[in-house]
């Protein structure tokens, strides 16, 4: 039997907020961290993690697409990171493009902001959809075929919406209550649908690469690539295995001196050396492969924590009266035809803010740390809804000014 891998990269960078105090509302509206002078700010996180991850990456990827007619990637970059590579680091966006130049890099379609909209506000949630295909078809000349949600966020009605959208394959965390007896190494369809296909992350695979690397405490360690393929034929039944992870897992989640980009050089070329054995892209396992059988997924799944649902972001009542302030604007914001201001409004939608805003503990609160400016949680809601108050005022100034 054929067997298939898909790689998947996801690539993000939020719009982090500055320090912004209560004295700052309605004297003034830069909310997010440029002053390159600060090592936290936007521009210095980009160059960096440019500099560790995406330019070396991006030049292993592209000697393995020329070394490999049959190596295939494919990539999620959020409207903001675009933004950010624009601005800060063309020459890392250049080397997305060369990869695109090869006709084997799709990319999938997602969120412009990387936020939870369709969860509060279906309307701003197609509108940022189709503001993120517009920016695939500008700057790389592709039309996204395959859709995945912020955080890989996933149920019935997304997949009946993706369906009705027009993709071929929806993707999702293949996590063990909501597959029971069933593998995640197939394609499935997603309940209440009739022609997309749901694409599974192997979430034990992909987080060995992405998570557990260079931890030289786990009992896998180190990961080499004949050992990681063991496992992989360890599974012994299969059709296609996702492995879905961060751009960042090379260079800096998982330094250089790992090894995890020898790992990556590696890789593909011993996967492929193996009869009946291939690279997909997400859209064309969508179109080969038949699905194993229907996936009920009423409550949401996504990517994180133990609980791999959505507390990580809405958990606690910090977060929940965060969200619920941002979304509340939604309406008066649009009415105000302030382009600046609601811009401004969608970088505040970004998943990352409320992420910084959890309060878990033990290995998901540490998780939660490692990624988070802030010093603590509180301190993070407290600089949010500081800078929402003075986005309230702004949207009360442009209704009196109508």
């Amino acid at each position: 039997m054929s067997r298939a891998m898909t790689l998947y990269l996801h690539a993000h960078q939020p719009w982090r907020l500055r320090g912004y105090s209560v004295f700052d509302a309605a004297n003034t509206h830069n909310y997010f961290d440029t002053d390159d002078g600060d090592p936290n700010s936007n521009g210095q996180v980009l160059r960096k993690v440019t500099a560790k991850s995406y330019l070396p990456t991006n030049r292993i990827l592209l000697k393995l697409l020329h070394r490999y007619p049959d190596f295939k990637v494919n990539l999620s970059i959020t409207g903001s990171l675009l933004e950010q590579l624009e601005a800060w680091a063309p020459e890392a966006l250049f080397s997305f493009q060369e990869l695109a130049a090869t006709g084997r890099l799709e990319i999938v379609a997602e969120t412009y902001y990387h936020s939870l909209a369709f969860f509060y506000d279906i309307d701003e949630f197609e509108r940022q959809v189709r503001q993120h295909t517009e920016t695939i078809q500008r700057l790389f000349n592709l039309t996204p075929q395959i859709f995945r949600n912020t955080e890989l966020a996933y149920n019935n009605h997304l997949a009946q919406w993706a369906e009705g959208a027009g993709y071929k394959g929806i993707l999702s965390e293949g996590w063990d209550p909501v597959l029971g007896w069933r593998s995640p190494n197939f394609a499935y369809r997603p309940t209440g649908t009739k022609e997309i296909k749901l694409l599974l992350k192997n979430y034990r695979l992909s987080d060995d690469i992405a998570f557990r690397f260079g931890n030289r405490d786990w009992e896998g360690w180190p990961l080499t690539v004949d050992k990681f393929l063991h496992w992989v034929d360890g599974t012994h039944h299969g059709e296609v295995f996702n492995l879905f992870m961060d751009y960042e897992t090379f260079g800096e989640h998982q330094w250089e001196d790992t090894g995890i980009f020898d790992f990556l050089e590696d890789m593909p070329g011993k996967w492929l050396e193996r009869d009946g054995q291939t690279f997909y892209s997400l859209s064309e396992a969508a179109e080969k492969l038949e699905p194993k059988d229907e996936i009920d997924t009423p409550n949401t799944v996504t990517w994180a924590d133990t609980e791999r649902d959505l507390t990580a972001w809405l958990g606690n009542a910090m977060q929940q009266e965060a969200i619920a302030a941002v979304y509340e604007l939604s309406d008066r914001v649009m009415r105000t035809n302030d382009w600046r201001l609601i811009d401004d409004w969608r970088r505040l939608q970004a998943s990352d803010h409320f992420y910084y805003m959890c309060t878990k503990w033990f290995s998901d609160g540490d998780v939660h740390a490692y990624f988070s400016p802030y010093k603590s949680p509180y301190d993070a809601f407290l600089n949010y809804m500081n800078v929402y108050q003075d986005l309230n005022w702004r949207v009360m100034r442009a209704e009196g000014a109508n």
